[in-house]
């Protein structure tokens, strides 16, 4: 059998799976989930992205585009972790965050308001004096951060010892497409949904002035309520 014929295989065994759904309590890992099953979960997701690493890496030596990249990654999910969030993707200079619980909103929120911080106030300082070739580049290191929530469905994909999950639904895909939103200094993006069910304390700043700036995105044929804000959260 040519290789024609086995992806053709491939693509119909795909098509006539059947999923065996269930609902999911926890962030499910690979493990967790058959090759026909599909984990449904309510969740709220937040994607991370070190913005403008192309630039970096064509100004920069490669030891140490890789060492901006991994503390960018390093502080982010120390964050992720922090609050409650659960690790499911890694790409390139972007990692993804998935929380669950009745504070997955706030949760997911205060993260990314803490990972813009960390970018703003260490990681691009500490790179601009540590690396010459940051400082002569004037590169100001900048991120941007999606988070959206609803019911996502986690199904394997791949080939046996090669395989991981996706994430079927608006949340993963919206929250990915808000963190490449390139409006600095608004380097956080939320989706209406998150707006409406986070906590009222994250809504304002410390004098009461709201924070957050309304906005129309579309996304797949649709316009969206999103929210962005430069506003930035010291970790404690």
């Amino acid at each position: 059998m040519g290789w024609k014929e086995i992806l053709e295989d491939a693509v119909d065994d795909s098509f006539s799976t059947s999923f065996e759904e269930r609902d999911g309590k926890v962030v499910p890992t690979t493990e967790d989930v058959g090759s026909k099953q599909a984990v449904s979960l309510s969740a709220t997701f937040l994607y991370a992205d070190l913005a403008g690493s192309g630039a970096i890496a064509a100004a920069c030596p490669w030891e140490t585009t890789a060492k901006i990249i991994r503390a960018f990654l390093d502080c982010s999910t120390r964050l992720i972790r922090a609050y409650e969030g659960e690790i499911r993707s890694f790409d390139g200079d972007r990692v993804m965050g998935v929380f669950i619980g009745d504070s997955k909103n706030t949760h997911a929120v205060k993260c990314a308001q803490e990972i813009y911080y960390c970018t703003e106030k260490i990681i691009g300082p500490k790179a601009l004096k540590k690396f010459t070739s940051v400082s002569n580049a004037n590169i100001h290191l900048r991120c941007g951060i999606g988070v959206d929530t609803g019911t996502a469905r986690a199904v394997r994909a791949g080939i046996r010892n090669n395989n991981d999950l996706i994430w079927i639904g608006r949340a993963p895909s919206m929250a990915a497409k808000l963190s490449d939103v390139r409006d600095y200094p608004y380097c956080v993006t939320i989706h209406g949904d998150v707006y409406k069910n986070m906590n009222a304390g994250v809504k304002v700043n410390d004098d009461g002035s709201e924070i957050w700036e309304s906005r129309t995105f579309k996304f797949a044929g649709k316009d969206h309520d999103v929210f962005r804000s430069k506003f930035i959260r010291k970790p404690w």
